[in-house]
């Protein structure tokens, strides 16, 4: 008679055949009640709806949005095919999300289909489906993204509501960069006889700067016996005029989000101090920091850390040859890297206060930093040295964040982008600010984002003249809540003002993140 550990590992080698499949929805009739009940049971698998699942980590903590966040979308893909086959199709507002490369998960997504009851189902963690009983557009207009029946990029500009163009703003705009010729919208505005629609797209048009397509819409209609009258349905100015189309939407959706996000950081950010005259007195104050700053960055990042493993890294006393436990201890290597990281940014601080562009200062360092973070794992083998080849090969997502990262194949031209901005930014805290932002909402590394995230913070403010500015771990749960604001509501309000309030306090010779000897994060 099998043990009850023999059971589970039958029916997880049930669920392993599944994952092997890529069926990230599981149907109940996938498994069997036994098997369906076990894994329930123990953690392994979660009812999303009646009749539906997904794989969750056993271990996980209690309210871990993580595993669904980064099952939405497959998830959706696999119900909404089994439950309408090709009679649904996605909003035109979530299609030009899509297209304009946002593809955080939505606390409502809204479908249209035939066969809909004008209801919404519940998911988890706040999430739902509203099914709109409505008939489709053409199949012409109707494309797979992500596996999921959306509109195309033309339909779903034309389809879209004039609120989308105030709430939306920057996907719209991002999206409306994306078109090549007023040619690819005409034909549907044409079909449809959309005098209304027209006028308000030339108006959209116009406001981004792309004068020749709002022309041509305007004129093409008129042609054809339409009344049409140009109305701008964005509530601003465009942020960022454009000469050029982008190869890629995260570009110029980077671009956009920079220009309005400036704006609401620099009235609440402390002027910058300027070069301090002592630059030897001002880098010994940031070698001073050290030890604060390894400590609560590390353990932001849950590796368990203490002050005392620190030191014992920065003086050299760490030895991985003599030390076995050095040797396997993943949290000592982590320190281990931060410590030749951080020397590493130290370099290119003497840079910047020399004066060089801190933009493409960090453009031309940050692979470094990156590769002393992580060259102690690869040394004793924890990591593969194909791992500090640089920007990442594959999708990664961020720990209970509704926000997916750009995909693999745009983070080359997304990095780009950003080093630019900072390159051309006059403001030392829209630098720091925004520089950290954009560089984990790009999240171009499988690991250590945060980390050197925040080195670019800091290289951002020294070039400002600010102290170097420590995020406690106390703070981390508004920390990372201020930077999903910033990333799935486009808010960057909140975590401007965070950092705002940390670098007054460094200012004022009272920095908030202090070491308390006798922590240890688990």
């Amino acid at each position: 008679m099998a043990t009850p550990n023999e059971k589970i590992a039958e029916s997880l080698t049930k669920l392993k055949a599944l994952q092997d499949a890529n069926i990230v929805a599981i149907k109940e009739s996938d498994l069997t009640r036994v098997h369906k009940e076990r894994l329930v049971k123990n953690g392994f698998i979660r009812e999303v709806i009646r009749g539906w699942y997904i794989s969750v980590p056993h271990d996980k903590v209690k309210g871990d949005s993580t595993s669904w966040f980064t099952s939405f979308w497959e998830f959706c893909s696999r119900y909404l095919a089994n439950r309408y086959g090709k009679d649904y199709c996605i909003s035109a507002e979530q299609s030009l999300a899509f297209h304009a490369g946002n593809t955080t998960v939505p606390k409502q997504l809204i479908i249209r289909s035939p066969k809909g009851n004008n209801l919404s189902t519940k998911l988890l963690f706040g999430t739902s489906i509203f099914v709109m009983r409505s008939s489709l557009p053409d199949e012409a207009e109707i494309e797979d993204t992500y596996g999921i029946r959306g509109l195309s990029l033309p339909s779903s500009i034309v389809y879209s509501t004039p609120s989308a163009f105030k709430n939306q703003a920057t996907d719209v705009r991002t999206a409306l960069l994306s078109i090549r010729d007023a040619s690819e919208l005409l034909g549907i505005l044409l079909e449809g006889g959309h005098s209304k629609i027209a006028g308000r797209l030339s108006g959209a048009f116009r406001n981004i700067g792309r004068d020749k397509i709002a022309d041509e819409i305007l004129k093409t209609m008129k042609i054809a016996g339409y009344d049409v009258r140009e109305n701008d349905p964005f509530d601003t100015e465009s942020p960022i005029s454009f000469e050029v189309r982008e190869k890629s939407p995260y570009v110029n959706r980077i671009k956009i989000m920079w220009h309005e996000m400036r704006k609401k950081i620099i009235p609440v950010f402390p002027k910058a101090p300027g070069i301090p005259k002592d630059l030897k007195r001002y880098l010994n104050e940031i070698d001073e920091i050290y030890v604060t700053d390894a400590y609560h960055s590390l353990s932001i990042e849950r590796y368990k850390v203490t002050p005392e493993l620190i030191e014992k890294v920065q003086s050299g006393k760490w030895n991985t040859e003599k030390d076995e436990e050095d040797r396997k201890q993943k949290d000592a290597m982590a320190a281990r890297g931060y410590w030749l990281a951080f020397k590493e940014v130290r370099k290119s601080l003497e840079r910047i206060l020399s004066l060089e562009n801190p933009g493409k200062v960090a453009d031309e360092d940050h692979g470094a930093w990156y590769r002393q973070l992580f060259a102690p794992s690869v040394t004793v083998g924890l990591l593969r040295p194909s791992d500090l080849a640089g920007y990442r090969n594959n999708q990664v997502y961020i720990a209970q964040s509704m926000h997916t990262p750009v995909n693999k194949d745009s983070v080359r031209e997304a990095m780009p982008a950003l080093f630019e901005l900072l390159e051309e930014e006059k403001e030392p805290g829209v630098r720091a600010v925004l520089g950290h932002f954009m560089f984990v909402y790009i999240h171009p590394y499988m690991d250590g984002n945060g980390r050197i995230g925040r080195f670019l913070m800091n290289s951002m403010l020294i070039s400002g003249g600010y102290p170097w500015t420590v995020i406690p771990v106390e703070h981390r749960d508004r920390y990372m809540k201020t930077l999903e604001a910033a990333s799935v509501d486009q808010d960057i309000s909140p975590f401007a003002e965070y950092i705002a309030h940390l670098v007054n306090e460094g200012l004022k010779g009272n920095p908030v993140a202090k070491v308390d000897q006798q922590s240890n994060i688990a």
